[in-house]
């Protein structure tokens, strides 16, 4: 029976050794399991979180993987609207993975709200003034966006397509997936924007605090940049994982470095108004607050962050990345693209957990944030829920459409 499910002319592993592999991730996921019983039984006092840290593990989480599953939506606005057509060779596995971290964050949420059953109550009362009710219905439509994209891959599977129903209505919806890429490159931009933005508007908080630029923060901006440098370069990876994994090459080497090339030439964009940013907010916001650069970087939260997050990964691999014969040569290409996703990362812990480290009262003194085992393992459970959803699709879906031309 499992035969007749993968794709026709396609070679997969024995069943025995698909199990096998699932049953192994699947125990990270059972683990993961227990710890979101113990979080939803017994409450947030499960975590590390307290008074000061209102978000820590998990957002920081959420916050990374949005913005690398950003990859779904750029790649699909250059496949689609600005029609670079080497970039079909990997946009299904765009959408597969785009699909993967959004709704692995949509589950990252229910554990943090800490009552999830009240949490329609965003979309039933909004507050018109938050910037996280924009982002809350902004990232489940695009998540239904990705339901709609990800659909088609389903219908063609091998037996599903002997199903007429099924066949033609997977061909309708590639036919106007276009729409689908323009309505969730609206969505991305303004929810990845918005994320930034909450943070800039905390006029309490020095550290995240940042001037308007229009009506927006200039993080609001800065975090759009951010998706799109480091979506495309998480895309690549995880591809080349699955490669290497599968021992199969599915995608041509061409397509790789096309996409290196887009995100080292966002990635220096970005950086470069980051820069300029941190520097502004360094000689003008704090000293007007009162506060200097050392005031905001203590230890464990160090200026070595500051600098990985600027220079080891960001000024580094934005060069790296902008050079042909880097591209070319694997042993540079990824360790530059996996840099470039580190840095994303760092901005997102840094903005997320240090920036409510940092003493803003008289009689406060700086904090340390510890998670729990029980937000580890769920944090790990997400990321293997993501390799299972990854598995399946491999196997049972036609997802690189250059696989038989390369093996």
């Amino acid at each position: 029976m499992d035969s007749i499910l993968i794709p026709k002319g396609l070679k997969r592993c024995s069943l025995i050794q698909f199990v096998a592999w699932l049953g192994f991730v699947s125990m990270f996921l059972g683990a993961g399991g227990i710890g979101a019983l113990l979080v939803f039984g017994l409450g947030l006092n499960q975590t590390g979180l307290n008074d000061y840290f209102g978000f820590g593990l998990w957002i920081t989480l959420d916050l990374a993987i949005i913005a690398l599953g950003a990859g779904a939506f750029f790649t699909g606005f250059l496949t689609y609207i600005l029609k670079i057509k080497e970039l079909k060779a990997i946009i299904n596995f765009a959408v597969v993975i785009g699909f993967i971290c959004y709704s692995g964050a949509i589950v990252i949420l229910g554990l943090d709200v800490g009552q999830p059953l009240r949490a329609w109550f965003g979309y039933w009362h909004p507050n018109i003034h938050s910037m996280l009710t924009e982002v809350m219905f902004c990232i489940t439509c695009y998540l239904t966006v990705l339901m709609i994209e990800y659909l088609p891959l389903l219908l063609e599977n091998r037996k599903l397509d002997e199903i007429p129903l099924f066949h033609n209505f997977s061909h309708s919806l590639h036919e106007i997936m276009m729409v689908f890429a323009g309505v969730g490159t609206f969505l991305s931009f303004f929810h990845q924007g918005s994320l930034g933005g909450m943070y800039g508007v905390l006029f309490a908080r020095p550290f995240l605090y940042r001037p308007h630029f229009f009506i927006w923060p200039t993080s609001f901006f800065l975090f759009i940049l951010s998706a799109i440098a480091s979506g495309p370069a998480f895309t690549v990876l995880i591809t080349s994982l699955t490669q290497l994994v599968t021992g199969k090459k599915l995608v041509k080497r061409s397509v790789f470095t096309l996409m290196a090339k887009i995100s080292g030439i966002m990635l220096s964009i970005y950086i470069t108004f980051k820069i300029i940013d941190t520097w502004y907010w360094a000689k003008h916001i704090l000293p007007d607050m009162g506060l200097t650069l050392a005031d905001v970087y203590a230890p464990p939260y160090s200026m070595s962050l500051l600098f990985a997050e600027l220079i080891v990964c960001g000024v580094l691999p934005a060069i790296l990345l902008l050079i042909p014969k880097v591209r070319e040569n694997d042993f540079l290409l990824y360790p530059a693209l996996l840099l470039n996703i580190l840095g994303i990362i760092i901005n997102r812990f840094v903005f997320t957990v240090q920036g409510l480290a940092i003493p803003v009262m008289p009689f406060d003194s700086w904090q340390i944030y510890l998670p729990s085992w029980q937000e580890w393992v769920t944090t790990i459970a997400v990321i293997a829920y993501g390799a299972i959803v990854v598995s399946l699709s491999f196997r049972y879906m036609p997802i690189f459409p250059q696989e038989k031309e390369l093996n």
